[in-house]
């Protein structure tokens, strides 16, 4: 989706974000966007136990992505994920690509929050989110996108499995690094959270 603001072109994701650490060492942030400006697609921002930074997505998604946010390396994978979040079945994501499988179970909503202008998250939601949750809603990405994270809902990740290439990965944990990737860090709690980003590129 892409609309005019100011003479600015923004663009606008809507969908999820969910994070993870497990106890091998390797932290995962699972994005899931229904509708973005280059249709529905999938990706997964893997730091690894080496401490490299991967992108699993498919080819669009990945240029789309790499655009905003750097990585040491690209694998260019569909990234297919079953959401159940807030239906009447048990609460799950669970996520495929290769050479990565996840199924994660959500808990119960923590948090619902009410749609609000962009300014309010760049200046007081930004700061409840840093105080609380050490996130930041508003800010430059390291190629210079400005971006608006508009939080709609926020659950806990209570548990999972994932397995790297057959390799069980142990179970859910605390992500205990920063994943370094763009202007914020997801929680240390592992979390589930419905949001709608908005993108505006430099001149």
């Amino acid at each position: 989706m892409v609309s005019r603001s100011n003479d600015h072109t923004i663009e606008t994701l809507r969908g999820s974000i969910t994070s993870a650490g497990f106890a091998a060492g390797h932290q995962f942030v699972i994005g899931h966007w229904p509708i973005s400006p280059i249709g529905r697609f999938a990706d997964i921002m893997w730091h690894g136990a080496d401490g490299s930074k991967t992108l699993i997505a498919s080819a669009d998604a990945a240029e789309y992505i790499t655009d905003i946010y750097p990585f040491d390396d690209r694998i260019d994978a569909e990234v297919s994920v079953i959401d159940t979040v807030g239906g009447r079945s048990e609460n799950r994501l669970v996520v495929e690509s290769e050479p990565l499988t996840l199924s994660l179970t959500i808990g119960r909503l923590v948090v619902p929050f009410p749609p609000r202008p962009r300014w309010i998250t760049a200046t007081i939601e930004r700061w409840a989110s840093r105080a609380l949750l050490g996130v930041n809603t508003h800010g430059l990405s390291p190629t210079g996108v400005e971006e608006w994270y508009r939080t709609a809902s926020v659950r806990r990740v209570v548990g999972g499995r994932a397995s790297l290439r057959g390799v069980d990965l142990g179970t859910v944990v605390d992500l205990d690094r920063p994943m370094d990737v763009g202007f914020s860090e997801p929680p240390r709690q592992p979390t589930h959270v419905r949001l709608r980003v908005d993108v505006r590129r430099p001149d």
